[in-house]
């Protein structure tokens, strides 16, 4: 369909609707409808495998699903199997159930680097466990987190260093200092500078790009030199890089390290694993003054676990890790293709490992550009491809690799059109899409 013509009325209704009742017109920044081209934010209906529908009725092929937690495509029948059999049991008891024995069991098989887990809900949840439990085991105060990537969690420990720093008080702000990612040298001033005061070196361990050769295994130097904890926030890398994460593809053992999104396909559930020393600090045979680690009250619903133990079975008997870099391969070689036969192989960039693609979208000048993005984004909505970015699930097929470079590539030509008239306003539709994280609305 032409991208002219292309409108979801019933779509804008619904989200009309949410924004008269939710704060921000969904329930995760990233997912609100100023990420999309004006009037063309999609409210799904339902999604099997690799596609999702939305209520007016088109058909997506979809990537970076559920902000990268569905990673072996919706309604994946040996999760939902597993889910069936603990609802039918019971999801949330006054003691804990035995599926939190099978479940820690099996998660520490699968991440052999880890002796001891808790789960929760959600990443912040987790990654804030373990600042705070490195705040208590070592006796320091501030945090120390990687300054080229983008999120850690919704507290204020973090949240009070992005331009939405609304209602964080500056003293909690303070406590956060930042590192670059691939530089030693400079990690090395930082903890100088401060010494004895960083708890921690909180990162994810790789991202889109590979950890310069020897960085983590310096990483790991520095940390115990200085005497500090070493996180890895593996939400992302977890299971994509190998299923047990960065850590057990690159060979370098943090302290604590931290896991969601893909471990639970699309039910929430994640987990702070580490040391079994800093672990028990929040448990009952610790040693010393105890640290309010993790204590909720959903953490451990039954078929949040069960989701959990199916994913990473199917993951290591089905090799899903492979499948997934074999489709994001043909997906980037086919998107970097299309995009130099229409002369836009300059601004159209492909970036990341094949497991977890990005793309850019670059203006005459090659800077980022939101409303080259949106143009972009309008031609693949309009060619029934929903894409923030090019994360692959182990649910797509070749038809839809090849669909969605088919569809790219009619995006491209548009692109080159904007790039000639120097000016890719004629092709937007409306306001261009905004970043998430921006001081006013």
């Amino acid at each position: 369909m032409d991208a002219e013509e292309f409108s979801l009325p019933r779509s804008r209704s619904a989200s009309e609707r949410l924004h008269a009742l939710v704060p921000g017109g969904a329930h995760t920044y990233a997912k609100g409808d100023d990420q999309y081209p004006d009037g063309l934010a999609p409210v799904i209906s339902h999604g099997r495998g690799a596609h999702v529908w939305d209520v007016d009725g088109n058909r997506y092929v979809e990537y970076g699903s559920g902000l990268r937690s569905v990673s072996l495509g919706h309604a994946h029948p040996r999760v939902l199997e597993a889910v069936r059999r603990e609802l039918d049991r019971g999801s949330n008891f006054v003691r804990p159930s035995v599926v939190e024995v099978e479940a820690a069991e099996h998660f520490l098989a699968t991440v052999p680097t880890a002796e001891m887990v808790k789960f929760a809900k959600n990443g912040s949840d987790v990654t804030t466990a373990a600042v705070r439990l490195a705040r208590a085991v070592t006796g320091r105060r501030l945090v120390a987190v990687c300054g080229d990537q983008p999120f850690f969690s919704v507290d204020d420990w973090f949240i009070g260093t992005t331009p939405m720093s609304a209602g964080i008080p500056a003293a909690t702000t303070e406590l956060t200092v930042a590192f670059p990612y691939g530089d030693l040298a400079a990690t090395e001033e930082l903890l100088t500078r401060y010494r004895g005061e960083v708890a921690c070196l909180v990162l994810e361990p790789a991202g889109h790009t590979e950890p310069p050769p020897g960085y983590l295994a310096g990483l790991r130097e520095l940390a115990d030199r200085h005497g500090c904890v070493l996180v890895f926030d593996e939400m992302i890398t977890g299971f994509r890089w190998s299923e047990a994460g960065a850590q057990g593809l690159y060979g370098v053992v943090p302290d604590l390290s931290t896991f969601g999104k893909a471990l639970g396909n699309g039910f929430a559930v994640s987990a702070l694993a580490g040391r079994r020393d800093l672990m028990e600090r929040g448990g009952l045979r610790g040693v010393g003054e105890r640290v309010f680690l993790l204590s909720t009250t959903h953490g451990a619903e039954t078929h949040s676990l069960a989701a959990a133990m199916a994913v990473q079975t199917t993951y290591v008997e089905e090799g899903v890790t492979a499948r997934l870099h074999a489709l994001g391969e043909r997906l980037a070689d086919g998107v970097r293709e299309a995009a130099a036969a229409t002369g836009v192989g300059d601004h159209v960039v492909v970036r990341g490992r094949a497991s977890n693609l990005v793309y850019a979208t670059l203006d005459e000048r090659r800077q980022p550009s939101q409303p080259y993005r949106t143009l972009f984004l309008r031609q693949l909505l309009a060619g029934g491809v929903l894409a923030p970015s090019f994360v692959v699930s182990s649910a797509l097929d070749e038809a839809d690799i090849d669909h969605t470079v088919d569809v790219v590539a009619g995006a491209c030509a548009v692109y080159r059109k904007a790039l000639d008239a120097g000016d890719p306003t004629p092709w937007l539709g409306g306001r261009p899409v905004k970043p998430v994280f921006r001081r006013l609305a």
